[in-house]
Parts: structure tokens; sequence; C-alpha cells
């Protein structure tokens, strides 16, 4: 049987989820997220957070949370900044374009956008014959597996502010972000340096569900309005709510993301003493080694995968992603066979 490694929501969701819907399946509930389990599961964001004034929206998915984020804050005429390798530049099928909003990707060595990338979209734009940029948008963990410090998105946070633009965080992957051996960063400071952001349960242990967090009070009004408006609402809402009521119980959000980066490190250690090195200097839950095209033939036939940039002729970049339920034996596997096949 082939080991996925493909991406980080393969499986369906923690037990602990799964038994929290199954006892209250039969409770009945007001709809489109008006429910006590809502209710409930936002107080405890807001408490970890720390704002009691903050907004909270739980939707389905990414793309959705992306495109009704970022739809909330930009008028027609106005555009938003993010790294070229940003999920709403390249995997969203144009979903903010079709909204009539202009995406202003920037090129980047590792996925971070810095200030000196969004002045030089701003220095581009300078009229009103062009699209005004008015948001930026970064990932933490980035889609390349990188993250932000602290220091970082303050030094990004202060210059949104000082040229009054919004900055909207994407969280898919916040777990991991979270919880990485690198980070230095809490979800209070994130609320505090960003206008919007939202945490991701689909890529780190809920069936499905985004917990989008509205900071800037203009960003506030009306937000249900564009969620129904655009198919977004749940007529069974408490389905999001019971989720995130048990994620942010007894700290099970972050003992899967951790146990995702555990099993990440593994990986990366693992692949890097086999001699091999990595495209991109990830230290979240995906890697991004580069081995020899005959290795990546030989490790396909028992381990679900994606290529991701031909290197050159001989060599290609591969993903690797582990989640909440990655096995210690799919991560052994993986590594006995690569020792085997480099002759380690």
């Amino acid at each position: 049987m082939i080991y996925s490694f493909n991406n980080d929501y393969s499986e369906g969701a923690h037990p602990r989820i799964l038994q929290a819907m199954m006892e209250t399946n039969l409770e009945q509930n007001n709809g489109y997220s008006m429910d006590t389990h809502t209710a409930h599961a936002k107080e405890r964001i807001r408490q970890e957070i720390q704002c009691e004034d903050a907004d909270i929206h739980i939707l389905v998915g990414g793309t959705q949370t992306n495109t009704l984020g970022i739809m909330s804050a930009l008028r027609p005429y106005q555009a938003v900044i993010c790294a070229e390798t940003g999920h709403i530049n390249v995997h969203e099928t144009g979903a903010i374009e079709a909204k009539g909003h202009k995406v202003l990707g920037q090129l980047t060595e590792d996925g971070k956008l810095t200030p000196s990338h969004i002045q030089q979209a701003l220095d581009w734009h300078t009229d009103e014959h062009m699209v005004q940029p008015k948001m930026v948008y970064i990932s933490n963990a980035t889609e390349v597996g990188t993250q932000y410090t602290k220091a970082e998105l303050e030094a990004i946070s202060t210059f949104c502010r000082q040229h009054n633009l919004y900055l909207f965080l994407d969280g898919a992957r916040m777990g991991a972000a979270l919880t990485s051996r690198a980070n230095d960063l809490t979800l209070a400071d994130i609320a505090r340096l960003t206008d919007l952001f939202y945490i991701g349960g689909t890529k780190n242990g809920a069936l499905f569900g985004e917990a989008l967090i509205i900071m800037h009070p203009d960003l506030k009004p009306d937000f249900r309005f564009l969620i129904k408006q655009h198919g977004a609402m749940l007529a069974k809402g408490w389905l999001l709510g019971i989720q995130f009521e048990e994620l942010f119980q007894n700290n099970l959000f972050y003992e899967m993301a951790e146990h995702a980066n555990e099993m990440a490190d593994q990986l990366r250690t693992g692949i890097a003493d086999c001699g091999y090195g990595f495209h991109w200097n990830s230290t979240t839950n995906q890697l991004f080694p580069v081995f020899p095209n005959d290795v990546i033939d030989k490790l396909e036939k028992d381990f679900l995968f994606s290529r991701q940039a031909v290197i050159d002729e001989h060599h290609t970049c591969i993903r690797l992603v582990t989640s909440w339920a990655t096995r210690q034996d799919g991560t052994d596997a993986f590594l006995q066979a690569l020792r085997s096949i480099a002759g380690k």
C-alpha cells in the first residue's frame, strides 16, 4: 500500500473532534453559526488571541476565507500585494481576480514578503491609471514552508500602517508555524499586528473549517451580509463551531501541529543525512528536498508526493507534507527506502 505525504488533509479528522460531533449529533441547534457551540468556540479563540472585541467568523475553506477577507477591505479599483508564490496568486483559480481585484505578485527568494517588496509594488502603481494597492497578503507558514519571525511581522505591520495598507495573514497552516522550533510568535502577537487573519482547521485535524478573525474596526460591519451573498454561510454552522470548540480545548490545536512538525523534522534530518539538499529551507511541515530523478522514480513506487520544480535535467524538487495523523512507521519507511536507494 502506498503511503501518502501528498498533503496535510488526506485523513478525516482527529478522533476527539469526531467524538464531539457524534455526542452532539442529535442536539437541535440554531443555524447559520448562531448556535451556542460557535459562540463558545469564538470565546475560546478570543481568549487565545487576548482580544475580547475581535470579530470571528468560521468559514468552510481557505479559498472562500481568502476571497471574502480580501473583498471586505477593497474597493473595485484596489489591489492586493502578495508573494509570487502566495496561495491567492497560484492556487485559487483566479478567485480574487474574478471578484474584480488584481493580485500583485512580488518575486521573493523564500516565499516571504518584506517592506522592500511592498514598496516596489507601491512604486509601480502611482496614479489613477493603475490599480491602487490597498492590502498586503502574507501566509504563515508560507506556501514553501518558511515562516515569519516576530521582528519580520512587526516590520511589515509598521510599514502597512504607515502607508495606510490593510494587512491580511493567511493562517491555513498557522498551527505548523506556531509550533515549529523556529517560532517566536503567538496568536496574540498576530492579532495585534494584523488587520485580519485566520486560523486554519482543515490542514490541522478538523474535517473542514477556517476561523477568520477581523481586528480592524472598519472591516467588521456587515461581514455576515458578505458571507451570505457569496454562498459561504453554512446552514448547519454548528458543525464548524463544534470543531473549533474542540480544537481550542486541552491544547489539541497545538498538539496536532507539534506532531506534524516532529514528523517533518525526522524526515528533514534523515534526508540531509543521506546527503540531499532542499530547494527551500522550510521550518514547518512542508519539505522541499531535491533528488535525482531516478531516486524519485523509485520512491514513487511506495510513496505519494508531488513534484514541484525541475532543477536541472537530472534533478527535481519534490514536496513532502506531514500532518497530525502522519504515522511513525510511515516516516521510518520513507527514510529506510531513501537510505537503501542512496546506499547509506
